[in-house]
């Protein structure tokens, strides 16, 4: 079987810049809060070409079709669980068009994100289902031309896992991130250190996986080392948010600069990390100018969890999800489980 792209590219290059945030980027384009951005595709193209165009022109060697919510059990709040193969299929296929024209090899990742339903036994979502939900779309991004298959910010592993089969059923390579958002954790409890010994157990593990997403670069920092310190050899994934979000005249604004995003990139490498990108609030010129700091500042040792802190800023809490809370204060950590 030929090589897919992803691969190649992974093989040739000691990290690549994946693309920023989509959602932050739309609403900046006019996208109204509650409205599926998947349906942009079909009724704003030009947007979507312009969203693609952006990354690539900042200097993104990847980047994510707008399809993040575009699976049957999301659309269906909006009666839209019929046009699941429209839509993902056109996400992929402008992406398609914006990297071919690119004059340069940029990879089309499909974005599969969660259904926003709870698994069994605590909710009513089965791994079958599941699986014939995310089957259902990585297929439609197949055919739209999507090099591999992206599934992000999850936080079940039996989700992760779902959506990982029906990639493998599609006959497509994936990658897989999660969010952990939690003192270190995703919200259902996975640690950085648990991520990393379960995806090489599964039958057919990603290309590559990681984290996106979460509190803040500092925290999604201290995650990587979580993978590191497990003596991975799996390449590691890194998209954290550009700071923190602070609302400002209406709008949900980042409060990380481009700087701030240039110290994470250089970080992020230095930690060991293969593909490097932002999430939510991360523009074009966030990538430009951490694409400019991977390319001139030189490789520097293993950051510690000092030097995140001294560069990112501060933790947003104590733990950082490994079991270990002694630096907790004992009465907070009382109170937070009550």
């Amino acid at each position: 079987m030929a090589q897919d792209l992803l691969s190649r590219l992974m093989a040739e290059r000691d990290w690549l810049l994946a693309d920023g945030a989509t959602g932050t980027n739309l609403f900046n384009m006019g996208l109204s809060s509650g409205e599926p951005p998947e349906f942009w595709n079909i009724e704003k193209p030009d947007n979507i070409r312009t969203l693609y165009r952006n990354a690539v022109n900042a200097g993104s060697d990847l980047f994510l079709t707008n399809s993040f919510g575009g699976n049957a059990s999301r659309l269906k709040l909006h009666n839209a669980q019929g046009q699941v193969r429209e839509l993902n299929k056109v996400a992929a296929s402008l992406g398609r068009e914006i990297a071919d024209a690119s004059g340069r090899v940029v990879a089309v990742a499909g974005s599969i994100g969660p259904t926003g339903e709870i698994f069994e036994p605590m909710g009513m979502m089965t791994h079958a289902l599941a699986v014939e939900i995310f089957h259902e779309q990585a297929e439609a991004l197949k055919e739209g031309g999507a090099d591999v298959l992206w599934i992000e910010t999850m936080s079940a592993f039996e989700e992760y896992a779902a959506a990982a089969e029906a990639a493998v059923m599609a006959g497509m390579p994936w990658c897989g991130t999660m969010s952990f958002d939690t003192a270190g954790r995703t919200m259902m409890g996975i640690t950085s250190a648990s991520l990393a010994e379960k995806v090489e157990k599964m039958a057919h593990p990603p290309l590559a996986f990681g984290a996106n997403c979460g509190v803040g670069a500092s925290d999604l920092m201290r995650t990587v080392l979580g993978f590191e310190m497990t003596g991975t050899s799996r390449p590691i994934i890194a998209k954290g948010n550009a700071g923190i979000p602070k609302y400002h005249e209406g709008h949900i604004h980042y409060d990380g600069t481009p700087e701030l995003m240039a110290e994470y990139a250089v970080l992020a490498r230095d930690a060991g990390v293969k593909i490097i990108g932002g999430c939510c609030g991360t523009m074009p010129d966030h990538l430009a100018a951490m694409r400019a700091a991977l390319e001139t500042r030189p490789k520097g040792p293993k950051p510690s969890t000092d030097d995140i802190q001294a560069k990112l800023g501060a933790f947003s809490s104590a733990s950082d999800g490994t079991g270990d809370t002694s630096g907790d204060p004992k009465r907070e950590r009382r109170n937070r489980r009550g």
